[in-house]
């Protein structure tokens, strides 16, 4: 291609995937031709990775490969990850044997990437996978925790054969134009990552999602593992109690805060049990368990500052569809039971999203919105106004800031002691913790 960078040249991180996103005329062209084409060029490094577990869902994700990770390195393993989207830096989605991947080693393995793709189209999300498939076959580790980007059934890494286990998170309405209209059509997507024969790990589902995930892994021989029904967590005094038929154990409190990651934990550690993890692991890693903008209180930066001085209380959190919100709300309900506070949800939100329906959740809880919006970002963001009006649908008073710093003085003179939170977006989290680091958040096209 015209503008490929000679080997051995130096770039910076940000100029390569500037390119890596001009290989291909759409954002998103779900497919596996192209990177098995990839893949092959580059001597099928897919085929040369640790054992694999394979994520797939709409909410939960993260959560549940951050558990695992923790897990798996409490007992002593190496452990690669891949997950997706960044927060500020793209190196954030690769981790290689536990620690994130420097800049030489990806600038290289896009390099090489580059060259075997030649002038062929290839998606931004498939070069980069490729380009992560050729780190985790290079780089000795004893697992790989592995996230689809977008969907299962056509997703760029749903190029395993068999994987040790599939896990399914919670499946609920989003990215409609890619994976469909209903909660079955996007399921079938999701569970497209079942394979043959291999055990898959399934959490809490609306009962439209879990007909098809169960339908789907019956006709692939798949074991089947599903939450409330072949294993169950609960909380009891501060800490997890973890149980299956004949098994159950008293468990640390996870390290990722809300009533939701109680399910998440407990999928992780099924999955986990399913790959030869032990009780003492589970014990030592679930509240060893980290992952920003889940429900993250902030405790350092600019905004953290304008909060403290005024004896607010800040998180971040980038849930952006209804079905994270609802989990949230639920959340917030609960530090609102222990302490009691006027709640502030300061929020911008990507176009295609929802937010009238993610706001819906917050009636009765939040006392007001601070609309914001950010730059950048895969769809583009929503105007600050729209982001307004949308709560105010919701039946929530609302009104705009000019950004982020403005937000929190506004919340903090306007209320007492306010709980701050910042949500509707991962881009929106990006820039906060941006902010943090004074650091500028990379956007990507996917």
């Amino acid at each position: 291609m015209n503008d490929q960078v000679s080997p051995g040249a130096p770039e910076s991180i940000e100029n390569a995937l500037e390119r890596l996103g001009r290989l291909h005329p759409k954002k998103i062209d779900l497919s596996l031709d192209r990177i098995e084409r990839l893949l092959h060029a580059l001597g099928d490094p897919h085929l040369s990775l640790p054992p694999v577990i394979h994520i797939a869902g709409t909410n939960g994700k993260g959560s549940t490969a951050a558990f695992l990770k923790a897990m798996f390195e409490a007992a002593g393993e190496r452990v690669h990850v891949y997950t997706s989207p960044h927060l500020v830096r793209f190196n954030e989605r690769i981790t290689l044997a536990g620690q994130v991947v420097d800049d030489a080693r990806l600038a290289d393995a896009f390099a090489r990437c580059e060259a075997a793709n030649g002038d062929a189209p290839i998606t931004f999300f498939e070069v980069t996978t490729a380009a992560a498939f050729l780190l985790f076959s290079e780089t000795p580790a004893e697992r790989l925790i592995l996230e689809t980007g977008l969907g299962g059934r056509v997703d760029a890494t749903n190029v395993l054969i068999a994987p040790d286990v599939t896990v399914l998170t919670p499946v609920s309405l989003d990215h409609r134009e890619f994976l469909g209209d209903t909660i079955e059509a996007i399921a079938a997507e999701k569970a497209g990552i079942v394979k043959r024969n291999r055990p898959v790990v399934v959490g809490p589902q609306m009962l439209e999602a879990e007909h098809v995930i169960v339908s789907v892994a019956n006709a692939m021989g798949a074991p089947l593992y599903l939450w409330g029904q072949d294993f169950r967590a609960y909380p009891e005094h501060g800490r997890l109690v973890y149980e299956e038929e004949e098994l159950l154990w008293d468990l640390p409190a996870p390290g990722l805060i809300g009533s939701h990651q109680i399910a998440n934990a407990a999928v992780a550690i099924r999955a986990a049990r399913l790959a030869g993890l032990d009780e003492e692991a589970a014990r030592e890693g679930l509240p060893k368990a980290r992952w920003p903008a889940r429900l993250q209180r902030l405790t350092g930066g600019p905004l953290h500052q304008i909060a403290a001085r005024h004896g607010a209380v800040l998180w971040l959190d980038g849930g952006h569809n209804p079905a994270a919100a609802e989990v949230l709300a639920a959340s917030l309900g609960e530090l609102e039971s222990g302490e009691e506070r006027p709640l502030v949800l300061i929020s911008a939100f990507s176009i295609n999203k929802d937010a009238a329906a993610f706001f819906a959740y917050f009636e009765g809880l939040a006392s007001r919105v601070i609309a914001v919006t950010f730059a950048g970002g895969r769809e583009g963001a929503q105007s600050a106004q729209s982001t307004a009006d949308a709560a105010r649908t919701a039946g929530i008073p609302a009104q705009t800031a000019a950004g982020l710093a403005e937000a929190v003085r506004d919340a903090c003179e306007d209320y007492d002691h306010p709980r701050i939170l910042i949500c509707g977006s991962l881009y929106l989290a990006g820039e906060v913790l941006a902010l943090g680091t004074g650091e500028t958040a990379v956007r990507t096209p996917g």
